[in-house]
């Protein structure tokens, strides 16, 4: 079922793009798309977004955006962050005519149970939803997983911290992943194979710029010492190592 869109016409997209449970009669009457975004569809507002490739993310105030970079380097998911709680965000490519999130949700109640956690369906802003308390070091963490069924994309969304158990604390967030856009890109690829994700060009140059410095050969000993990294000293002042 498809999450978090709403079409009034029978059209290919409109069997993709399923009125959510949510909506009311009168809103399933109405063109409109209320997010996360579609590229196709993407509002034209003055909102400012951040470009991560197949996702271009809301820049608001106060919520702090950062990458996830596995171990290849390759950027993995984006996490928005606001007042201690966190909001990660994946995107996947998906079947044309299905959504996957009721599959994906029962796979991931499963593991979850698997942990010795506990996990159940609910309903919130994006539709079905599903909470649950994970173990971790000395206890269980709340957790609050939503997803959106796009046209050829699937969004999950994992929510952590208050924003995970309290709604009111969770609206930011919730307002951010609203004004999520995904680009999918017109190629083929495998259905739950993440959508390439980059770093904005400003960042993507920066690290380039730090490889490319830390590769360049020493010419001598003076060299070696002037680029090493520098630790604070307990004075303030900074200190070599």
């Amino acid at each position: 079922m498809a999450l978090g869109r709403k079409r009034a016409h029978k059209s290919e997209r409109a069997k993709i793009d399923a009125t959510p449970p949510w909506s009311t009669e009168r809103e399933r009457d109405t063109d409109v798309t209320t997010g996360p975004f579609d590229e196709s569809d993407a509002p034209e507002d003055e909102l400012e977004r951040l470009d991560l490739g197949a996702l271009r993310v809301p820049v608001i105030p106060g919520v702090e955006v950062r990458v996830d970079v596995g171990p290849d380097q390759q950027v993995i998911a984006a996490t928005l962050s606001y007042g201690g709680s966190e909001a990660q965000l994946g995107v996947f490519a998906a079947p044309r005519t299905a959504g996957i999130w009721d599959e994906v949700r029962k796979e991931i109640r499963g593991s979850i149970t698997q942990q010795g956690g506990t996990a159940e369906d609910s309903r919130g802003r994006f539709g079905k939803e599903l909470l649950g308390r994970v173990p971790v070091q000395g206890g269980f963490q709340a957790v609050r997983f939503v997803g959106v069924d796009g046209p050829r994309w699937f969004l999950r969304g994992l929510f952590t911290g208050a924003a995970a158990t309290d709604p009111a604390k969770a609206s930011v967030l919730e307002d951010a992943v609203r004004n999520v856009v995904v680009v999918r890109g017109t190629g083929p690829m495998p259905v739950r194979d993440p959508l390439p994700l980059t770093l904005p060009k400003e960042v993507a140059e920066q690290a380039e710029a730090a490889r490319g410095a830390h590769a360049a050969p020493d010419d001598d000993e003076d060299d070696a010492a002037a680029t090493e990294p520098e630790t604070p000293a307990p004075s303030g002042r900074r200190r070599r190592r």
